[in-house]
């Protein structure tokens, strides 16, 4: 029979014997190799516990853990569920054995079960031998770029579609993205830079750089470095350094380079970016408002990047304004269809102006906004009047004089400038623009009052990280600048390294002179209406005293940041009208004597003045100060200076550092003087206990302990009986650094509304909210509510002690930015919060 095997007796003999009694005896060796598989398998579990628990210490490392290695363990977690199928169906299975265990009842089934279990056996026995890794883990490649976060837009989807095609044709590419400000040419280059980062090609890195009017090689290059992660590697070399570093990277890499913002030719070569050719396929992409730029930058390709139609204009404005407004009057779409065709389909412009009238519900608000739209659509040539007045608009709809004012002074910084909230009002106190009606508080309520609205109408733009900066969109700025083109000079990150010569001194009356390279004011100007000079963060070295004499009217001068400005002239004294001035992060030593001439002084900042010796005799130098601040200066509060500060009968802020805990017990005794601590640095303190008073210190909005040994830190909060939640209402930030002796932080529990906290380098710390401790204290005030509810920052760095962040499970509601480095015994759980 041709389909048959014939098999002769000696092999069948043979292979019965097999099966009976050899290697192949699944059925006798089935309750031995069950027993193997049992033990083998508990031996794999434990070798897996123990390799996820290094891969996880490499990971708290910022390391990242070996595809073999996770393949390793994706092999072991699905071989378990296998093993334990097999195990329970041990007892029905042995059940079936009979001679001994050398037969069964069922053959077939013991025979298959019986394989199954020995197969099994050899593959976890292959998993653990295999399971001995030398290396686990290795470092994270870095990304090859970061997303840009934008809105959904209306109106660019054809463009951007045209852009793309362009650019992933083979071959080098340059391509220029040209149109009016506020056209839409950052977010089109932000799509761009998702698309490429997103999607899996060839490229190896991509690269943003902001550009814009004021900067310069230095900071492209500097941007570049950061891409690259070469940044700190090459920070203090020259610009020529720096260039051969991006040039002998890049040129191995397939690149993609964009940059926003261009307004004159930018020589790549200089900065060190080699040319995009055929050979590397790189590409390169920026946006400009001229086309004459695109002809300078030889860009291969351009594309024109124009208004809304009238159809995507009104799409916009619709979703902007919102549908109450629009359908609270049956005449008001008519009217917002006029308004919106006014803004000439610039997307900026409808945003600005929709938000404006995103308020407005009744029908004669409308018709008045079309009327003033009308009205000053005419007082402009050229381009600007299809613009600025349109964005003016905005501007003028601020019912507040003093709103404007306060408006206009936000554009003497330089552009992308995140301008401290309190600053600004502290500016604005001393300029006059804001009264308060009397308050003692008002001026600086009203101060966040103006900021707030100048929020809300998008004229100024909350800063990514913090809430307490605000800062300008560049078109936004450049009306701001236009407005008041006759009164303010304005030349911030310009490179300068003197003073221009083209400063109409008479009629001026605010100068910003920020970030720039000036070394020496020697000139003798006669500005008699000079109110504001910004000189923040040049490189002063010498102050003629000629320079103060013909400015009688100056009441703000800020000198910040010039770090090797050691003194100042005695004929500052000229200024007599000043009332603001700040010598933050300079040499300062001693303050001149020609100071003690400048009575109406009411606002003094020495924060970071490190080599200041001493503020003897302040108090009559400066009889109305107001503010005063000493926060990380060469000067340490102790007995002789709060006597001075005492006589300072107008105080209302003060910020200072504290290295004596019984100075700091002192201070916080006198009332008046506590009250006006805003902010408070403890530095090399060594004391078994300190105590914090939330009543005496109700208005502390910033603590620093740095460098100190402190066994136990407790809150006097018992004074305080009318307060229905106990602690520091308005403490929001927190920074402690090299703190020994504490084991927790859990008096932070008095901190409610704390937003920043940042926790470095204290070995000691293994509970930021220690549980028992937590809830005693909530025990005793059950209004106390869930540990940090409001934070938004939390920063844990080199805190090798630390076990635990808050009570379990830690519940961080609020949570934005999250930095966990080098704490080995803090678990992987603890660091994974919901976000907000």
């Amino acid at each position: 029979m041709g389909n048959c095997v014939s098999l002769s007796l000696d092999q069948l003999l043979i292979h019965a014997c097999g099966c009976f009694f050899g290697d192949g005896n699944y059925i006798h060796m089935m309750e031995a190799n069950l027993e193997a598989l049992q033990k083998t398998m508990k031996e794999l579990e434990q070798r897996q516990a123990d390799m996820l628990r290094r891969v996880d210490m490499e990971e708290d490392k910022g390391l990242k853990r070996l595809a073999q290695v996770q393949g390793w363990f994706s092999k072991v977690e699905g071989i378990g569920p296998q093993v334990n199928d097999l195990l329970q169906a041990r007892a029905t299975e042995t059940r079936k054995l009979c001679m001994f265990g050398y037969f069964s009842k069922n053959f077939i089934s013991s025979y298959d079960y019986g394989e199954k279990v020995f197969k099994k056996l050899k593959e976890v026995e292959g998993l653990l031998s295999k399971g001995v890794f030398e290396v686990l883990a290795d470092k994270i490649p870095p990304s090859k770029g970061e997303k840009k976060h934008i809105k959904t837009t209306i109106g660019l989807d054809s463009v951007f579609v045209e852009s793309w095609n362009c650019l992933i044709k083979d071959g080098p590419r340059t391509l220029g993205l040209y149109g009016m400000g506020g056209v839409g040419k950052t977010t089109l280059l932000a799509r761009i830079n998702n698309k490429f980062v997103e999607e899996v090609n060839e490229f190896d890195v991509v690269i943003w750089v902001d550009v814009s009017k004021d900067l310069q090689n230095e900071s492209i290059q500097k941007q570049i470095l950061k891409r690259l992660r070469l940044d700190k590697e090459w920070e203090h070399e020259t610009e020529e350094e720096k260039a051969s570093s991006i040039h002998n990277n890049l040129k191995r890499k397939k690149f993609v380079l964009l940059l926003d913002d261009l307004w004159s030719e930018v020589d790549l070569i200089k900065i060190g970016v080699p040319p995009v050719t055929l050979e590397n396929g790189s590409k390169i992409v920026f946006t400009t408002r001229s086309k004459e730029v695109c002809k300078d930058m030889n860009a291969g390709d351009e594309e024109k990047l124009d208004c809304l139609s009238p159809d995507e204009a009104w799409e916009l404005f619709k979703k902007t304004v919102g549908e109450v407004p629009l359908m609270s009057h049956q005449d008001i779409p008519a009217i917002a269809r006029k308004v919106a065709e006014k803004c000439c389909g610039l997307p900026l412009a409808l945003c600005v102006i929709g938000k404006a009238m995103a308020c407005k519900e009744t029908v004669q608000e409308w018709r008045h906004a079309i009327n003033v739209l009308n009205k000053s659509g005419h007082e402009f040539p050229g381009m600007e009047t299809k613009i600025l007045p349109i964005l003016k608009f905005s501007y003028d709809s601020l019912k507040d004089e003093k709103a404007k004012l306060c408006f206009r002074y936000c554009s003497l910084f330089p552009k992308h400038y995140g301008i401290k909230n309190e600053e600004l009002i502290e500016y604005w106190m001393c300029e006059g623009f804001l009264d308060g009606n009397g308050d003692e508080d008002g001026p600086i309520n009203q101060g966040h009052d103006i900021i707030g609205s100048l929020r809300r109408e998008h004229l100024l733009m909350d800063c990514q990280f913090s809430r307490e900066e605000v800062k300008m969109h560049d078109v936004i700025r450049e009306m701001a600048l236009w407005i008041d083109q006759e009164t303010h000079c304005v030349r911030s990150g310009a490179k300068l390294r003197q003073i221009p010569k083209d400063i109409k001194w008479e009629i001026v009356r605010r100068i910003s002179l920020m970030s720039n390279q000036i070394e020496e004011l020697s000139c003798s100007p006669k500005c008699p209406n000079l109110s504001t000079l910004l000189l923040r963060n040049n490189k002063l070295v010498s102050i003629s005293g000629e320079f103060f004499r013909f400015m009688p009217a100056l009441v703000v001068l800020d000198l910040s940041e010039n770090k090797e400005l050691t003194g100042l002239p005695e004929d500052i004294s000229n200024l007599g009208s000043l009332l603001y001035l700040n010598l933050s992060d300079t040499r300062i030593k001693s303050l001149p004597v020609g100071l003690t001439k400048l009575r109406k002084l009411i606002d003094l900042n020495l924060e970071c003045a490190h080599e200041l010796e001493s503020i003897d005799g302040i108090a009559t130098s400066f009889p109305n100060l107001q503010v005063l601040k000493l926060l990380c200066s060469g000067v340490y509060v102790d007995e002789r200076s709060i006597k001075e500060l005492q006589r300072l009968e107008h105080l209302t802020l003060l910020t200072a550092t504290i290295k004596d805990a019984k100075i700091l017990e002192q201070i916080q005794g006198v009332e008046r003087l506590a009250s006006s601590i805003r902010a408070l640095c403890l530095r090399y303190i060594s004391a078994e206990v300190i105590k914090l008073n939330a009543v005496a210190m109700g208005g502390l909005e910033h603590l620093s302990i740095h460098c100190s040994k402190i066994s136990e830190i407790k809150i006097d909060w018992e004074n305080n009986e009318i307060w229905e939640v106990p602690g520091f209402k308005q403490l929001f930030s927190v920074d402690i650094e090299y703190l020994e002796g504490p084991m927790d932080l859990t008096w932070l529990l008095f901190a409610q509304n704390l937003r920043d906290l940042c926790v470095e380098k204290s070995p000691n710390i293994e509970d930021i909210i220690n549980k028992e401790k937590g809830m005693s204290i909530t025990e005793v005030h059950p209004h106390i509510g869930v540990p940090f509810g409001k934070l938004e920052l939390l920063h844990l760095r080199d805190m090798v002690g630390l076990k635990r962040i808050s009570l379990n499970p830690p519940a961080l509601p609020s949570l934005k930015s999250l930095i966990v480095k080098s704490c080995p015994e803090l678990p992987k759980a603890a660091t994974v919060f919901p976000r907000s």
